[in-house]
Protein backbone atom coordinates (compact mmCIF):
# COMPACT_ATOMS: atom_id res chain seq x y z
CA UNK A 1 0.00 0.00 0.00
CA UNK A 2 1.09 3.39 -0.72
CA UNK A 3 2.26 6.23 1.95
CA UNK A 4 -0.58 8.16 0.23
CA UNK A 5 -3.33 5.43 1.13
CA UNK A 6 -1.96 4.53 4.27
CA UNK A 7 -2.29 8.26 5.40
CA UNK A 8 -5.80 8.43 4.18
CA UNK A 9 -6.20 5.25 6.18
CA UNK A 10 -4.66 6.39 8.86
CA UNK A 11 -6.91 9.56 8.97
CA UNK A 12 -9.95 7.78 7.57
CA UNK A 13 -10.02 10.98 5.09
CA UNK A 14 -8.03 12.49 2.32
CA UNK A 15 -8.46 15.88 3.61
CA UNK A 16 -4.85 15.68 6.55
CA UNK A 17 -1.94 17.91 6.57
CA UNK A 18 0.08 15.77 4.20
CA UNK A 19 -2.49 15.35 1.67
CA UNK A 20 -0.99 17.74 -0.46
CA UNK A 21 2.58 17.13 -0.51
CA UNK A 22 4.14 16.02 -3.92
CA UNK A 23 4.32 12.39 -5.25
CA UNK A 24 8.30 13.44 -4.57
CA UNK A 25 8.09 14.71 -0.93
CA UNK A 26 5.45 11.40 -0.64
CA UNK A 27 8.36 9.15 -1.91
CA UNK A 28 11.54 10.59 0.31
CA UNK A 29 8.96 9.56 3.35
CA UNK A 30 8.27 6.05 1.91
CA UNK A 31 10.67 4.25 4.08
CA UNK A 32 10.00 0.45 5.64
CA UNK A 33 9.96 2.17 9.46
CA UNK A 34 7.38 4.94 8.42
CA UNK A 35 5.43 2.57 6.54
CA UNK A 36 5.54 -0.20 9.24
CA UNK A 37 4.84 2.44 11.72
CA UNK A 38 1.34 3.70 9.62
CA UNK A 39 0.53 0.12 9.01
CA UNK A 40 -0.11 -0.62 12.69
CA UNK A 41 -3.33 -2.15 13.97
CA UNK A 42 -4.47 -3.89 16.56
CA UNK A 43 -4.59 -7.50 16.41
CA UNK A 44 -6.47 -9.72 18.27
CA UNK A 45 -6.78 -13.19 16.66
CA UNK A 46 -4.06 -15.22 15.97
CA UNK A 47 -2.61 -18.50 14.71
CA UNK A 48 -1.40 -21.06 17.12
CA UNK A 49 1.91 -21.24 16.04
CA UNK A 50 4.16 -20.69 19.22
CA UNK A 51 6.81 -16.89 18.54
CA UNK A 52 10.35 -18.50 18.61
CA UNK A 53 12.14 -17.13 21.50
CA UNK A 54 14.87 -15.63 19.28
CA UNK A 55 12.37 -13.08 17.77
CA UNK A 56 11.21 -12.36 21.74
CA UNK A 57 15.07 -11.74 22.27
CA UNK A 58 14.90 -9.50 19.27
CA UNK A 59 11.98 -7.54 20.31
CA UNK A 60 13.87 -7.12 23.54
CA UNK A 61 16.98 -5.47 22.42
CA UNK A 62 14.79 -3.01 20.48
CA UNK A 63 12.77 -2.26 23.91
CA UNK A 64 16.21 -1.92 25.36
CA UNK A 65 17.07 0.42 22.45
CA UNK A 66 14.30 2.85 23.45
CA UNK A 67 14.89 5.92 25.22
CA UNK A 68 14.83 6.10 28.78
CA UNK A 69 15.69 8.68 31.53
CA UNK A 70 18.88 8.78 33.06
CA UNK A 71 20.02 5.86 31.55
CA UNK A 72 17.94 4.30 35.28
CA UNK A 73 16.47 1.45 32.72
CA UNK A 74 13.48 1.51 35.45
CA UNK A 75 11.51 -1.59 33.45
CA UNK A 76 10.94 -4.97 32.72
CA UNK A 77 8.93 -7.92 30.99
CA UNK A 78 7.73 -10.76 31.91
CA UNK A 79 6.92 -13.17 28.96
CA UNK A 80 3.78 -15.64 29.89
CA UNK A 81 3.34 -18.61 27.66
CA UNK A 82 1.83 -21.02 29.75
CA UNK A 83 -1.47 -21.10 28.99
CA UNK A 84 -2.68 -21.63 32.67
CA UNK A 85 -0.78 -18.79 33.74
CA UNK A 86 -2.22 -16.71 31.08
CA UNK A 87 -5.99 -17.71 31.80
CA UNK A 88 -5.39 -16.68 35.67
CA UNK A 89 -4.01 -13.24 34.27
CA UNK A 90 -7.18 -13.16 32.12
CA UNK A 91 -9.66 -13.63 34.74
CA UNK A 92 -7.92 -10.47 36.22
CA UNK A 93 -8.11 -8.71 33.54
CA UNK A 94 -11.22 -8.16 31.90
CA UNK A 95 -11.46 -12.11 30.51
CA UNK A 96 -10.63 -10.59 27.59
CA UNK A 97 -10.49 -13.58 24.85
CA UNK A 98 -7.39 -12.69 22.79
CA UNK A 99 -5.05 -12.88 26.27
CA UNK A 100 -6.15 -16.50 25.92
CA UNK A 101 -5.91 -16.70 22.37
CA UNK A 102 -2.78 -15.07 21.90
CA UNK A 103 0.99 -17.80 21.84
CA UNK A 104 3.03 -15.30 23.58
CA UNK A 105 1.46 -12.54 26.65
CA UNK A 106 4.26 -9.94 27.86
CA UNK A 107 3.44 -7.85 30.95
CA UNK A 108 5.88 -4.81 30.73
CA UNK A 109 6.65 -3.73 34.61
CA UNK A 110 7.49 -0.61 35.97
CA UNK A 111 10.45 -1.79 38.00
CA UNK A 112 11.68 0.35 40.77
CA UNK A 113 12.54 -3.01 42.72
CA UNK A 114 16.35 -3.28 40.66
CA UNK A 115 17.66 0.10 42.00
CA UNK A 116 16.23 -0.15 45.47
CA UNK A 117 17.87 -3.42 45.92
CA UNK A 118 21.31 -1.75 44.11
CA UNK A 119 20.58 0.93 46.75
CA UNK A 120 20.54 -1.22 49.90
CA UNK A 121 23.06 -3.73 48.56
CA UNK A 122 25.88 -0.72 48.22
CA UNK A 123 24.28 0.92 51.42
CA UNK A 124 23.96 4.61 49.49
CA UNK A 125 20.73 6.87 50.07
CA UNK A 126 18.00 6.18 47.37
CA UNK A 127 15.19 7.72 48.92
CA UNK A 128 13.96 9.63 45.65
CA UNK A 129 12.53 6.09 44.53
CA UNK A 130 9.49 7.14 47.10
CA UNK A 131 8.53 9.63 44.92
CA UNK A 132 5.68 10.14 42.26
CA UNK A 133 8.37 11.23 39.77
CA UNK A 134 10.35 8.01 40.42
CA UNK A 135 7.25 5.44 39.65
CA UNK A 136 5.94 8.27 36.61
CA UNK A 137 9.61 7.82 35.09
CA UNK A 138 9.34 4.07 35.66
CA UNK A 139 6.06 3.66 33.64
CA UNK A 140 6.72 6.12 30.64
CA UNK A 141 10.01 4.03 30.41
CA UNK A 142 8.15 0.92 29.87
CA UNK A 143 5.94 2.44 27.70
CA UNK A 144 8.87 3.39 25.54
CA UNK A 145 10.51 0.15 25.36
CA UNK A 146 7.05 -1.12 24.81
CA UNK A 147 6.55 0.70 21.74
CA UNK A 148 9.76 0.22 20.74
CA UNK A 149 9.28 -3.88 20.98
CA UNK A 150 5.75 -3.50 19.54
CA UNK A 151 7.46 -1.88 16.19
CA UNK A 152 9.59 -5.07 16.05
CA UNK A 153 7.24 -7.20 16.69
CA UNK A 154 5.27 -5.82 13.54
CA UNK A 155 8.56 -5.62 11.64
CA UNK A 156 8.99 -9.87 12.10
CA UNK A 157 5.25 -10.17 10.47
CA UNK A 158 3.74 -10.36 14.36
CA UNK A 159 0.63 -8.44 15.23
CA UNK A 160 0.07 -6.81 18.86
CA UNK A 161 -2.55 -6.01 21.21
CA UNK A 162 -1.92 -3.41 24.43
CA UNK A 163 -3.68 -4.85 27.83
CA UNK A 164 -4.88 -2.04 30.10
CA UNK A 165 -6.78 -4.49 31.95
CA UNK A 166 -3.60 -6.34 33.99
CA UNK A 167 -4.25 -3.03 36.26
CA UNK A 168 -7.59 -4.03 37.48
CA UNK A 169 -5.83 -6.18 40.30
CA UNK A 170 -2.65 -5.07 40.24
CA UNK A 171 -2.00 -6.91 43.46
CA UNK A 172 -3.48 -10.31 42.03
CA UNK A 173 -0.93 -10.09 38.78
CA UNK A 174 1.77 -9.23 41.08
CA UNK A 175 1.55 -12.42 43.10
CA UNK A 176 0.89 -14.38 39.97
CA UNK A 177 4.06 -12.93 38.27
CA UNK A 178 6.49 -13.23 41.85
CA UNK A 179 7.68 -9.28 41.28
CA UNK A 180 9.25 -7.86 44.31
CA UNK A 181 8.53 -5.05 46.24
CA UNK A 182 8.51 -1.88 44.22
CA UNK A 183 7.39 -3.22 40.71
CA UNK A 184 3.97 -2.88 39.38
CA UNK A 185 2.78 -4.35 36.16
CA UNK A 186 1.86 -1.51 34.43
CA UNK A 187 0.26 -3.31 31.08
CA UNK A 188 0.24 -6.27 29.36
CA UNK A 189 0.64 -7.05 25.65
CA UNK A 190 -0.71 -9.84 23.30
CA UNK A 191 1.78 -11.01 20.61
CA UNK A 192 1.71 -13.59 17.69
CA UNK A 193 1.29 -14.01 14.24
CA UNK A 194 -2.37 -12.54 12.74
CA UNK A 195 -4.85 -14.97 11.97
CA UNK A 196 -5.07 -14.37 8.23
CA UNK A 197 -8.91 -15.18 8.13
CA UNK A 198 -9.44 -12.66 10.52
CA UNK A 199 -7.81 -9.27 9.13
CA UNK A 200 -7.86 -6.29 11.53
CA UNK A 201 -7.77 -2.98 9.74
CA UNK A 202 -6.10 0.24 9.98
CA UNK A 203 -8.47 2.46 13.19
CA UNK A 204 -8.69 6.33 11.88
CA UNK A 205 -7.12 8.45 14.48
CA UNK A 206 -8.24 12.45 15.26
CA UNK A 207 -7.11 14.53 12.66
CA UNK A 208 -4.07 16.31 13.09
CA UNK A 209 -5.16 19.52 14.17
CA UNK A 210 -6.40 18.12 17.20
CA UNK A 211 -3.43 16.89 18.32
CA UNK A 212 -0.31 19.27 16.96
CA UNK A 213 -0.53 22.60 18.51
CA UNK A 214 1.85 25.01 17.34
CA UNK A 215 3.19 27.34 20.37
CA UNK A 216 -0.16 27.13 22.29
CA UNK A 217 -2.64 24.61 23.13
CA UNK A 218 -5.63 25.29 20.71
CA UNK A 219 -9.25 24.04 22.04
CA UNK A 220 -11.17 25.55 18.99
CA UNK A 221 -9.26 23.54 16.99
CA UNK A 222 -9.91 20.40 19.26
CA UNK A 223 -13.57 20.92 19.21
CA UNK A 224 -14.04 21.62 15.36
CA UNK A 225 -11.68 18.28 14.29
CA UNK A 226 -13.71 16.33 16.96
CA UNK A 227 -17.12 16.86 15.06
CA UNK A 228 -15.35 15.87 11.54
CA UNK A 229 -13.85 13.08 13.84
CA UNK A 230 -17.21 11.63 14.91
CA UNK A 231 -17.98 11.69 11.07
CA UNK A 232 -14.86 9.61 10.02
CA UNK A 233 -15.42 6.90 13.03
CA UNK A 234 -19.89 6.31 11.88
CA UNK A 235 -18.32 5.07 9.01
CA UNK A 236 -15.65 3.23 10.37
CA UNK A 237 -18.12 1.53 12.72
CA UNK A 238 -20.34 1.29 9.86
CA UNK A 239 -17.77 -0.42 7.18
CA UNK A 240 -16.16 -2.62 10.25
CA UNK A 241 -20.05 -3.98 11.17
CA UNK A 242 -19.32 -2.68 15.10
CA UNK A 243 -22.14 -2.44 17.44
CA UNK A 244 -20.74 0.84 19.22
CA UNK A 245 -23.28 2.52 20.50
CA UNK A 246 -23.09 6.31 20.30
CA UNK A 247 -20.55 8.80 18.19
CA UNK A 248 -17.26 8.44 19.39
CA UNK A 249 -16.99 11.12 21.87
CA UNK A 250 -20.28 9.80 23.55
CA UNK A 251 -18.80 5.93 23.47
CA UNK A 252 -15.28 6.92 24.65
CA UNK A 253 -16.70 9.59 27.42
CA UNK A 254 -19.15 6.37 28.56
CA UNK A 255 -15.97 4.39 29.25
CA UNK A 256 -14.76 7.47 31.60
CA UNK A 257 -18.12 7.83 33.48
CA UNK A 258 -16.70 7.23 36.91
CA UNK A 259 -15.93 4.23 39.04
CA UNK A 260 -18.28 1.57 37.75
CA UNK A 261 -16.39 1.52 35.00
CA UNK A 262 -12.83 1.08 36.24
CA UNK A 263 -13.17 -2.68 36.82
CA UNK A 264 -11.24 -2.57 39.76
CA UNK A 265 -8.61 0.47 38.49
CA UNK A 266 -10.24 2.59 41.74
CA UNK A 267 -8.30 1.00 43.37
CA UNK A 268 -5.02 1.58 41.67
CA UNK A 269 -3.45 4.08 43.91
CA UNK A 270 -4.00 1.66 47.18
CA UNK A 271 -2.57 -1.17 45.29
CA UNK A 272 0.41 0.41 43.96
CA UNK A 273 1.05 2.12 47.81
CA UNK A 274 0.67 -2.00 48.71
CA UNK A 275 3.01 -3.19 46.15
CA UNK A 276 6.02 -0.69 48.07
CA UNK A 277 5.64 3.10 46.21
CA UNK A 278 4.53 5.62 48.34
CA UNK A 279 4.36 8.03 45.99
CA UNK A 280 5.20 10.97 48.05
Amino acid sequence: MSIKNLLNARYGSTQHPLADLSSEALNALHTETFEGLLKHRSVRAYETRAVPEHTVEMMVAAAQSASNSSNFQTWSVVSVTDPERKARLNAVSGNQKHIDACPLFLVWIADLARLRSLGEQRQVPHASLDYLESFLVANIDAALAAQNAAVAAEAAGLGVVYIGGIRNQADVVAKELGLPSSSFACFGMCVGYPDPSKPASIKPRLPVSAVLHKEQYDQNAFDVATREYNTIMNRFYTDQKMNTPGEWDLHTLSRLSGEKVLRGRENLKKNVNHLGFELK
